[in-house]
């Protein structure tokens, strides 16, 4: 009996201190909470929110406002946890990991949508927006509407388009002012087909590096140079690692807002009305502002650095636009006819 009995001892003794220090067991653990519905909502309920850039960026300032505003909207029941500079995932696989579950919400540049939506190809092509005009429209419009309904079927959900602004080019190596300038040169790229397609139109090279990699890619010679929007090349000091600055808007940079689908049909409507106010709220302040902080600083870039600067004439963004049509024609299968079709409605109603 003394060995049984110092048995069962050691068992009661192992699980005291077990439940001492706050682990419990299989059989004696409380039930599960019911979560199918957030029922009773009465603990906070977390949103992890993940991005890749810094905090004091277009996408970084206008996901901490969403975050500000969902817990005054919902009194501290709902908490929007936001993780920037890549802490928890990286661009190459932030996507992933919202399509698992293991994140609830992202919002990635889009051309790192691409790789599973190729549809969203539509808005690297150069110069399929030409003012901010245009942008809007896009995302208020049946652009925007066709190309969230083609995330569902990838477990995603789009809730909003944030901008950046529109891409300028940069080089260590001298000035682009004609397509012929591009020539043997390796720019750093997002990981899109068309974007490469882009340069390699121009007989350059090209090199894929993590954003938060891009001033060390610069700083060492692995890039010669990239495309990036003012308020990137400025909180990133990219300025400081280039030397020549083109101003051509031959691009846009912008970010979908997106949400595990599963998880968000999951949500109580109440909370996803007053997720939906925050969001709706927060993209008409992160669009109007994005624009604000590009102007701004350009003037900072232009007093504050060496930076060799060059804006693209009338004539000059002329021959761009030239060198770079047929990839309207190169993409129009993985894009579809009909988004095309409409992107050309665009750049002619906005001066294309």
């Amino acid at each position: 009996m003394r060995p049984f009995l110092s048995t069962v001892l050691f068992i009661v003794a192992g699980l005291a201190a077990a439940v001492a220090i706050g682990f419990y067991p299989a059989f004696l653990a409380a039930p599960p909470v019911q979560d199918d519905e957030q029922s009773g909502f009465d603990k906070t309920l977390v949103i992890k929110f993940s991005h890749v850039v810094a905090e004091n960026t277009p996408k970084g300032l206008a996901a901490q406002k969403f975050a500000d505003l969902v817990k005054a909207k919902t009194n501290g029941r709902v908490s929007v946890e936001v993780f920037p500079n890549g802490v928890l995932y990286t661009e190459k696989d932030e996507v992933d990991a919202l399509m698992r579950g293991d994140i609830q919400m992202i919002a990635p540049a889009f051309a790192n949508i691409t790789e599973r939506v190729s549809a969203w190809e539509l808005f690297d092509l150069p110069y399929a927006f030409l003012t901010d005009e245009a942008v809007e429209e896009a995302f208020a419009g049946e652009i925007g509407r066709i190309l969230f309904k083609k995330l569902e079927s990838k477990n995603m959900m789009g809730i909003a388009y944030w901008s950046n602004g529109f891409k300028q080019m940069t080089s260590n190596r001298g000035p682009l002012i004609h397509p012929e300038d591009f020539k043997g040169q390796r720019f750093r790229i997002l990981p899109s087909k068309v974007i490469e397609a882009q340069f390699k139109q121009l007989d350059a090279k090209t090199i894929v590096i993590p954003f938060n990699d891009v001033y060390r890619g610069y700083e060492t010679g692995i890039a010669d140079g990239g495309e990036n929007t003012i308020s990137n090349i400025y909180t990133k000091r990219f300025y400081q690692v280039q030397q020549y600055l083109t101003i051509s808007n031959h691009a846009y940079l912008g970010y979908g807002v997106l949400t595990n689908k599963k998880y968000w049909d999951k949500l109580p409507g109440d909370v996803r009305k007053i997720l939906m106010e925050a969001m709706d709220e927060t993209s008409a302040w992160a669009n109007r502002n994005a624009i604000q902080m590009n102007k701004t600083q350009l003037e900072q870039i232009r007093s504050h650095s060496n930076i060799q600067l060059h804006v693209l004439t009338e004539s000059e963004r002329a021959e761009w636009m030239k060198a770079w049509d047929p990839l309207y024609k190169q993409f129009e299968k993985s894009i579809g006819r009909e988004l095309i079709e409409q992107i050309r409605v665009l750049q002619k109603k906005y001066g294309g």
